[in-house]
Order: structure tokens, then sequence, then C-alpha cells
């Protein structure tokens, strides 16, 4: 598939990552879709210019055997310009530390961080003299501590914090953003709105911003970051918040 502009998106199959592949879709960029499952609705849409793989991402050795194969370069073979978004994430284990199994923390740790970072390095060497965009979708709790989210908060702070030393490099044809997206309506969302008041303190406040509208729609904000991602300005900020413009 020869085309411009060819895109990654991990966790696409739902939530917002199904909703930016839909918008880098119907701009006519194809995606590839890395998840554990598979879109049956954008294989239906878009079945000449979605790819997927069903890959679980919260297994590092799963994504080094992927990574070992000509998949990655293959893909990129023809274009000149590489979109990865890094959505992919969970906010699981929740609580104090004693509530934490610590295999629940070794996967959530390498789906939010271990997968981005070896996904950002592997496309940049399968992409040499091509232009490389990297979006790893961040959050307020990169910056925020939460009682309850230390695994969850620590992991977007390692995003932004990669993002950073990233940009230091100022490697030719590559530019990165760790940006923080505003509160979504996903699933993630009910998840946290359905944790005991015990394991997250702060429930309440995320039933609160329900209740009151202001959580925004995937599809909506989807449109925004792909906004940000394909603009002339992407990269200058390392690490960003979409609703500060």
């Amino acid at each position: 598939m020869s085309t411009a502009i060819k895109a990654i998106v991990t966790g696409h199959t739902q939530g917002l990552g199904f909703a930016l592949a839909q918008a880098l879709l119907q701009r006519q960029i194809p995606v590839l879709g890395m998840a554990r499952g598979f879109s049956e609705a954008l294989h239906t849409q878009y079945p000449a210019h979605c790819l997927q793989v069903a890959i679980p991402l919260d297994d590092s050795a799963a994504i080094g055997a992927w990574l070992a194969t000509r998949a990655l370069p293959d893909y990129l073979d023809g274009c000149t310009e590489v979109l990865l978004i890094n959505n992919a994430g969970m906010v699981q284990p929740v609580g104090p530390l004693q509530d934490q199994d610590p295999l629940d923390v070794a996967r959530a740790i390498t789906l939010n961080v271990a997968a981005p970072l070896m996904l950002a390095a592997a496309v940049v060497r399968a992409s040499p003299g091509k232009q490389r965009r990297i979006l790893h979708i961040s959050s307020g709790a990169a910056s925020s501590a939460y009682p309850g989210w230390s695994v969850y908060c620590a992991t977007k702070a390692a995003l932004d914090h990669h993002a950073r030393a990233v940009a230091l490099d100022a490697q030719a044809g590559v530019r990165i953003c760790s940006l923080a997206p505003g509160v979504i309506d996903t699933g993630m969302q009910a998840a946290i709105r359905a944790t005991p008041d015990e394991r997250f303190p702060m429930r309440q406040r995320f039933v609160d911003m329900q209740r009151a509208g202001q959580l925004a729609a995937p599809a909506e904000r989807a449109e925004q970051l792909v906004a940000y991602l394909l603009a002339l300005s992407f990269g200058q900020q390392p690490v960003a918040d979409i609703r500060q413009g």
C-alpha cells in the first residue's frame, strides 16, 4: 500500500483509540491498528485501508516477537511520513500498595510505558529518511498525583519525560509530543467511576464530572488530537495539553 502518510494506532478497537483510527481513515490516511482484539466495524468500513494486528500490548515478549518480523517495515514501505499514536493504556491496578498485585503492576507498566517506547524506537529504526511524528496519549495524572493511582501516574509521567528527552535528541525527521487529551467519555472513565472509594478516594470528582456533562465525546476529542498531530507546529512542545490550545 503506497501513500504519502501512514499511521499506527494502538488500542484502536474501542474508546478514544477507535475514534482516532476513524478520524485518520476519514482523512484517507491508512491505519495499522494494534490491540489485543479486532475491530469488525473498522474492517467493514475501511477494508482496504485499515490493517489490524492482534497482539497483547501488555506482553513485551509478544511485541518483540512481532517487531522481529518484516511486518512493520513492510507496512511503512512506500510512504514519506509516519504517524505513531501510542493510545493504548490502562488505569489498573488502582488502590494503595497493599491492594496492588505485582503482576498487574508489571502488565500496566508494559502496556503504558514499555509498549509505547518499544514502538517509538522500532518505528524510527524502520523508517529511515521519512518524517516521523510520535504522539503519546498522556494524562493530567502525569503531573498531578492522585491517591490510588500511583502506577497510572508514574507511567504517564514516564511518557512525558520520554518525549522531553527524545526532543532533546533533535533527531532529523522525528517530532514527538506527549499530549494530555482531557477527560473523555470512555470505558476507562466508567471503570474509574465504578472503583470503590476506599481504593480511589477521588472517585466522586469523576462521578460529578460525568453528571455535569463535562466529559468530551471520543469522536470530538479525536478530531482535535488528529488536527494537533498533523499541524505544522506539532512537536514544538514535547509535553502539552489539548485543552490549552
